[in-house]
Formats: structure tokens, sequence, C-alpha cells
């Protein structure tokens, strides 16, 4: 496939056709922030702070660069003054929205703010505000792993992210594939006595496996038979095995008449 050549902040970079204008930045060590935007989900444009000033037939436009497709001779600036006051009043809105979020501090310091105009005051007591409803989450509970446990609920500014009926999902498979993407560490999962937890999803619980050679748990039961599924069939002997053990095995500190005498 030919490149094309794409003009970034006045210096010229080749890209795939078709290739998202962020994706080419990042791979060129150009920093361009984004919460919503994520290498292995489709482009969602949601959280805008990807913004970037487009320049075409002499004329200029604002637009997110994670939807942005790579043509010959695009030309994009990715600080100029309209673009950084755009993303500064965006911060500022997302830390009114989640201040108790390091990253969003963090990333809104980088931009010289440290109080957002929008802050209210919160009652003694009230839950820490960490979510921005950047949608990784959903995205990839329902594009990448197909659980289909959360989506957004309510409207405005009741909008929140959670399981149907802010009930527990008797669908969640434990993969913890919601937490890992979350770039504001909202998201709450522990293990406990052979239970995994989602607190965050009105406390979603799914049973964790227990190894039957060592008697360490693993991971969850169907979080275990997804991997079967879609990545590799295992043979019985192995099916109730833990990854270290079967490490073992591999490296010979285990035989196979381990496995026939705990089976």
């Amino acid at each position: 496939m030919s490149m094309v050549t794409i003009s970034i902040d006045k210096k010229n970079y080749h890209a795939e056709p078709g290739e998202y204008v962020l994706k080419v930045a990042r791979r060129e060590g150009i920093e361009i922030p984004a919460l919503c935007y994520h290498e292995g989900l489709a482009p969602f444009g949601a959280c805008r702070l990807c913004i970037v000033e487009v320049i075409a037939g002499g004329r200029k436009g604002i637009t997110t660069s994670c939807t942005l497709a790579a043509v010959e001779g695009l030309a994009v600036m990715t600080a100029t003054d309209e673009v950084m006051k755009l993303r500064r009043g965006l911060l500022e809105l997302y830390l009114a929205q989640a201040p108790d979020a390091p990253y969003i501090r963090q990333l809104a310091a980088q931009y010289g703010i440290t109080r957002s105009r929008f802050a209210r005051e919160r009652e003694k007591g009230a839950p820490e505000e960490k979510c921005v409803l950047c949608g990784l989450c959903v995205r990839v509970c329902n594009e990448a792993i197909g659980a289909g446990v959360i989506n957004f609920i309510g409207r405005g500014p009741e909008t929140k992210v959670n399981a149907p009926y802010n009930e527990p999902s008797s669908a969640c498979i434990g993969c913890t594939a919601c937490a890992n993407v979350c770039p504001t560490e909202v998201i709450t999962i522990t293990d406990h006595k052979g239970i995994r937890s989602v607190t965050t999803w009105s406390n979603t619980q799914v049973t964790l496996k227990t190894c039957r050679l060592c008697g360490k748990t693993m991971e969850p039961e169907p979080l275990v038979q997804e991997i079967h599924r879609k990545v590799v069939a295992l043979s019985e002997e192995f099916k109730d095995v833990c990854p270290k053990c079967r490490q073992r095995y591999r490296t010979g500190k285990l035989h196979h008449t381990d496995f026939v005498t705990h089976q």
C-alpha cells in the first residue's frame, strides 16, 4: 500500500491512507491529549481534547484528530491559540466534573489549570467524582469483549455508566478490561475469598476458579470459558490448572502424573 504525506505542525510525516491523525502523531512522538481514544477501539471523538486545526484550501477549521483520516497533502496544527483556548476550556469542565481524578488534575496542570471556574461545592461525605464519561469502558465491554455488561444510563447531568437498571450483571465475565482502559481509575475491582467484585457496576460479582493442583484462585470461570472459546482450546487436563502450574509443567517441574493424580 502506497503511503501518503501529511503535515503536522509544519513537518511532513508518512501515513497509511485513512490512518487517523492522532495515531500518526503519537507514533511520531507528538503529544496530543485524549481521554476517549484507544488504538484497539473504533474512534469515538467524545472527549474533544484531541482537537487540531486543519488547513485546507486556504481555510481553517477545528476537528478531532482521532476521527480525522490521513489523505495526501493534509495539514494540521496541534497547538494554535484557538486549539489551546478550546482545550483549556474543556479541561476546566473535566476538572469540575471529575475533581478527584489524578490524571485529570495532572493533565489540567500541564495546561496551567489548577482550579476550574465551573467547580461546585460538594456535600460533606459525598463520594469521589472521577468519571468523565469518556465511554472507553462501555466500548471495550461491548466492542472488544462482546459482553455488553455496561452502558450509559440517564440523561444530561444525570448520565452515568452502570449495568442495566443499576443492578448487578450476570453477563460480566470478570475480565477487568473496563478497569484497564479507564483513564481516571474510577472502576474498582477486588478479589476476595474466591469472588471477583466489580464494585463500580452495582457490586457485580463473578466466581473465581480454583487451581486443582496448587489450590490458589485463578481467573473467573466465565472468563476462562471465553478464552478457551475464542483464543485457545486447552486439553481437559489443563482446563482447571492455573497458568503458573502450566508453566511448571512446561519447564519440567511438574509431570503428567501430577495432573492425573489430582484429577
